[in-house]
């Protein structure tokens, strides 16, 4: 299999949601709201994060995508990050990347700002292909 999964938190503006759609690859969602059941993945995947910093970047990483990146069975097949952001908010811009690849010890892959471009799809979708045919060889 030379490709991995997706698990993708997008809000209400949808922009995430968007973009994991025009990558056109099988993908679960965290729910928005956090009484719904969380997705549970059974093979390795990449996480796609919008970034939620104030100026200082505090709240960087939404607090579903913590909740289910705290279940250790989930978070055992996470495999990399890519995040969404702003640029509006300069330094923080795409920050739940970093903190995810840091905090889970997993590479940082793309990030793209709001819903992304066609560029930003066909870049991301390129760039996973590498990525999971590199995993599998490792």
């Amino acid at each position: 299999m030379s490709m991995g999964g997706l698990v993708y938190f997008s809000s209400g503006s949808g922009n995430t949601a968007r973009f994991v759609a025009r990558l056109a690859l099988p993908a679960l969602r965290i729910p928005i709201r956090s009484e719904d059941p969380m997705p549970a993945p059974d093979a390795p995947f990449v996480l796609i994060c919008p970034t939620y910093a104030d100026g200082e970047g505090k709240g960087a990483v939404p607090k579903q995508v913590i909740a289910f990146l705290n279940d250790p069975d989930r978070r055992a097949l996470l495999r990399g990050v890519i995040a969404a952001g702003n640029r509006n908010f300069g330094a923080t811009f795409a920050l739940a990347g970093r903190v995810i690849a840091q905090k889970c010890e997993v590479p940082w892959l793309a990030s793209f700002e709001l819903a992304g471009t066609e560029t930003d799809s066909a870049r991301v979708r390129a760039g996973l292909d590498r990525f999971w045919r590199s995993s599998a060889a490792a």
